[in-house]
């Protein structure tokens, strides 16, 4: 750990690069954390979407999640946008898992498996 000294010693406000990350300190047109966030997640993966329904933390609400596709956030973005219009309900993507309202397990595997991904349903 850095003395007091070494801390009070540091940049205190500068207006030469605009926001910066909170993570690397560079400036957010340089920051590059979120893409290596995600080539990290996806190296991660093993190749098998698992889709499950989950309602713990919810207040009993039931939400079918889809983890393990590997994609990009922007385009994970994208893929959640047509499951929740097949599937007709909300929905979200939260750190990678999308999450789609209500209990929709059969049918977003059958959507999966049309664009030739590996699916399997998990838990209960």
């Amino acid at each position: 750990m850095a003395s007091l000294q070494d801390q009070l010693r540091g940049l205190v406000y500068s207006t030469e690069h605009g926001e910066t990350c909170p993570k690397c300190r560079q400036p957010l047109a340089e920051c590059e954390c979120s893409a290596r966030a995600d080539a990290e997640r996806i190296a991660s993966l093993d190749g098998i979407v698992r889709i499950r329904r989950e309602t713990s933390g919810r207040k009993g609400k039931g939400v079918t999640t889809v983890s393990g596709v590997p994609m990009a956030e922007p385009e994970l973005k994208a893929l959640a946008k047509e499951l929740k219009k097949r599937c007709g309900t909300g929905g979200a993507v939260k750190e990678g898992v999308i999450e789609i309202q209500g209990d929709h397990r059969q049918v977003l595997k059958a959507e999966l498996e049309t664009r030739g991904y590996t699916v399997k349903l998990a838990g209960g």
